[in-house]
């Protein structure tokens, strides 16, 4: 089965700082490159957090403050950044990274688990090696339909399901797969429309399978 990695789809060039970055230059980082975000790495390349236009801002604002328990924790986690010179005083700590390796389904969890719009991505010992965006993860929906056309037929149908391809009729538009054809038990069309749906890029499954009434 086709799996886009992280490391195909990510942005190799990436613009970070070193922990002792100072608040200047982290600004003129963030404007003249354009970037709202950005890793900071220690002098081994590994990521150690990441500095963000909020992280920045609380130099200049303060944030209305939440009452309750959470208050004098809150205020001084938010004190204590605004008070900061260095990257490694304003940061947020640690970074939600993602390994070069990984699927890029699993880079999209992450992502809206989390709540980020990006991943630093780093190797086997947290070193950095470039950065995902959600606009580089949706770029799998740009596969061609014939590419998921050739893996239905033969991954699945004839591979997985060991069953005759010529006995099915199948398109893709869209990412849009329609499949035809008979099955022996309402269960294996179901455990067929299931694997079909998960693979990469499919965006939807028609279903004109036929099978025996049980």
């Amino acid at each position: 089965m086709k799996m886009t990695t992280v490391k195909s789809v990510m942005t190799s060039s990436v613009v970070a700082v070193r922990e002792n970055a100072d608040f200047k230059e982290m600004v003129t980082a963030m404007r003249s490159r354009r970037v709202s975000a950005f890793p900071v790495i220690d002098s081994s390349d590994r990521v150690v957090g990441v500095v963000s236009e909020a992280d920045l801002l609380l130099k200049e604002t303060a944030a209305a403050r939440p009452e309750g328990t959470i208050r004098l924790a809150w205020r001084a986690r938010e004190r204590s950044k605004a008070a900061g010179v260095t990257a490694a005083e304003v940061m947020t700590k640690p970074a939600v990274t993602i390994h070069e390796d990984a699927p890029v389904a699993e880079a999209a969890q992450l992502m809206q688990s989390r709540k980020v719009k990006r991943l630093p991505v780093v190797d086997d010992n947290r070193r950095l090696r470039g950065i995902v965006t959600q606009t580089d993860v949706l770029s799998v929906f740009e596969r061609p339909d014939y590419e998921i056309w050739d893996e239905v037929l033969k991954e699945v149908i004839a591979g997985e399901f060991g069953l005759d391809p010529e006995m099915f009729v199948v398109t893709v538009v869209s990412g849009i797969v329609t499949v035809t054809g008979s099955v022996d038990r309402r269960s294996d069309a179901l455990s067929l429309l299931a694997t079909i749906r998960h693979l990469e890029a499919v965006i939807g499954v028609r279903d004109r399978l036929s099978y025996p009434a049980e």
